[in-house]
């Protein structure tokens, strides 16, 4: 019987949240496998009773808590339980862990230059300093941990650029069957906000209001397009609310809901709020395009669940995109609004280009697979124990 311990404490929001609604199911259900969760009880509550797993909860109020809580509470709590390999999901490792331990790398505003000049350039220093410590903690991390994993190939390059470390690759999945099972209606003001402007055309992105997915770009593009698609409408429905209070994290909306007046798009502009994950499918098939112009990015669920919906993407060039995505995407450089609008309007005029992006993308969705990750995850485990009890350290390979 291998007993796992999965650290989940930083799993808040985003791709960290996803992460652990699909892989504790999946872990849930191997045989030979006993796993012990530790997460916040607030994200504790999103789970029900599964079989051969045990939840902890520990409360933590900010990043520092959390960290200072995995140093020095966590060890204990891993060695009463008896498990035999740590799997540690928030970027941080422990210092001394005392079981062999895999690292879940997935943040990539540490490496990202074009993210520093961003706060600089909109005077957020203290995130700017918040984001250099956590760095810090990152890399060494990688030293710290018996293997480090990364959702992506092109991640993986970028860590092991950063930090000459062993880094495998190894890409994050999506299950079908989990994201579209929930029939229930969205509720009937989200709906409405749909089905507001029948026949308009209607883009989509999802994400939690942030620096880093580079809205600005975005909103710039939607004068163009509704120009030149008149009389037909345009709506961009986002999954966030451009207002203070309203997103993870400490982001500043103001300067995004200021464009929005500035640019006359508050008409195109469609603020859906957070919609709870079992629901998204719907937000999905309501809509013609899938759009991200994000500047920093390591994996992004969205696409996936955008390919597997069948609908088209437009997605700036990130070597991250390109990797996901493939042929299923067009792409724009992801600092101009007029490259993405001209990328959006070549679907919009195509029925052809929309119906081969949207095929390519079903296809390229199905080889993303939380049952083929876990597998990924439980052969390195049985590595690390097999050379812990000989003595030796891992060096697994890089692309798994």
């Amino acid at each position: 019987m291998m007993h796992l311990f999965l650290n989940g404490l930083a799993a808040s929001a985003g791709a960290g949240l996803t992460y652990f609604r699909n892989v504790v199911p999946e872990l849930s259900g191997r045989s030979g496998t006993q796993i012990t969760v530790a997460l916040t009880p607030k994200i504790r509550r999103e789970f029900k009773q599964a079989p051969k797993v045990s939840f902890l909860e520990l409360e933590t109020s900010s990043v520092a808590r959390r960290f200072w809580q995995e140093q020095t509470r966590l060890p204990s709590l891993i060695q009463s339980c008896g498990a035999d390999v740590l799997i540690s999901t928030g970027n941080f490792a422990l210092r001394n862990s005392p079981v062999p331990q895999i690292l879940l790398s997935g943040n990539s505003l540490y490496t990202s230059a074009e993210f520093y000049r961003d706060l600089r350039a909109r005077g957020d220093y203290r995130l700017f300093l918040d984001t250099r410590i956590k760095a810090i903690l990152a890399k060494r991390s990688i030293q710290w941990a018996n293997c480090t994993v990364a959702p992506t190939e092109t991640y993986a390059q970028e860590l092991r650029r950063w930090t000459g470390g062993n880094v495998v690759s190894i890409y994050h999945g999506f299950d079908p069957d989990l994201f579209f099972r929930d029939s229930s209606s969205l509720p009937v003001e989200i709906q409405q906000k749909l089905l507001s402007e029948d026949g308009a055309l209607r883009l989509l992105f999802v994400s939690h209001y942030n620096y880093y997915r580079n809205f600005e770009t975005l909103l710039r593009a939607i004068p163009m397009l509704r120009d030149r698609v008149a009389p037909r409408k345009v709506k961009l429905f986002l999954t966030c609310k451009l207002s203070s209070g309203e997103n993870p994290g400490s982001y500043r909306t103001e300067a995004a809901a200021s464009l929005v007046r500035q640019l006359g798009i508050s008409d195109q502009v469609v603020e859906l709020g957070a919609i709870p994950y079992h629901l998204l499918h719907h937000i999905y098939r309501n809509c013609d395009i899938y759009v991200t112009p994000a500047y920093a990015e390591t994996f992004a669920h969205p696409l996936v669940e955008a390919m597997a919906s069948g609908i088209p993407v437009v997605a700036s060039d990130l070597d991250v995109h390109l990797e996901v995505c493939g042929e299923a995407a067009i792409y724009f450089r992801c600092f101009s609004p007029e490259e993405l609008a001209a990328q959006v309007l070549r679907i919009a005029f195509s029925q052809v280009l929309a119906r081969t992006l949207a095929d390519h993308g079903l296809l390229r969705s199905q080889i993303f697979s939380w049952r083929n990750h876990v597998d990924r995850i439980l052969s390195l485990a049985c590595e690390l124990t097999a050379s812990s009890a000989s003595g030796t350290r891992a060096a697994p390979e890089q692309n798994a």
